[in-house]
């Protein structure tokens, strides 16, 4: 009886279980929070608060690993004579990140796929097809209106005018210029200086101010 009770009273290092707690930072004495600890021999993790500090049930002889995005792991071991129930291990981690000037992100996998991009033709806009069509349409109606002779910077301010008006009254009603007494005083200018007569029928003046004083000459 006194054998067996001496052989149940020896407790053994790897029995005995151990309270490791302590505070996690890394080179710039920031705390570190979310850190992942495990314990080798229990299987077992927890993870750091958010003021750095752990805490995890480890027994002698124990590997304690210490893992936290951006760090370099890091690991303790705890001696396998150790005799007490509490260890305070305090961590710091090194930094595992590479520092870089700036990224280019691209949407070609490959120099193949830029090249096919760069060099095929990009289909017009159709707001700009749209518009160069108008424009081309203006050019020939103006050219083609009988009894008118428009020069080239008439046709332009024409045209520019046009173009103008389209954007200002964009996603409006159209104007009404029958309402408008400036359009109507345009108009009547217009009619008074022969803009809409007929060319047919205007024949030079000169001719005739040369008969007469042929005749008179004569008499």
């Amino acid at each position: 009886m006194l054998t067996i009770n001496a052989l149940n009273g020896q407790v053994t290092y790897s029995d005995r279980y151990i309270q490791v707690s302590g505070i996690i930072s890394d080179e710039a004495n920031r705390l570190v929070s979310g850190a992942a600890i495990i314990s080798k021999k229990l299987k077992k993790g927890t993870v750091s608060e958010g003021s750095g500090i752990y805490s995890i049930t480890s027994t002698p002889g124990d590997t304690v690993f210490f893992r936290a995005l951006g760090y370099k792991r890091y690991h303790t071991i705890i001696p396998q004579d150790y005799g007490g129930q509490y260890a305070n291990v305090d961590i710091r981690l090194e930094f595992d990140t590479v520092k870089i000037t700036g990224v280019n992100i691209l949407p070609w996998r490959t120099y193949s796929e830029f090249i096919r991009d760069i060099t095929q033709d990009k289909p017009v806009d159709p707001i700009i097809e749209n518009m160069n069509e108008n424009l081309a349409s203006i050019y020939v109606a103006l050219q083609n209106e009988i009894g008118l002779k428009i020069s080239p910077e008439a046709g332009y301010n024409y045209v520019v005018q046009q173009d103008f008006n389209a954007h200002a009254t964009k996603n409006q009603f159209p104007v009404n210029n029958l309402m408008n007494p400036w359009a109507w005083s345009k108009f009547i200018k217009g009619v008074k200086n022969g803009l809409f007569k007929n060319q047919k029928f205007n024949r030079p003046v000169e001719p005739k101010v040369r008969k007469k004083v042929k005749n008179a000459e004569n008499k």
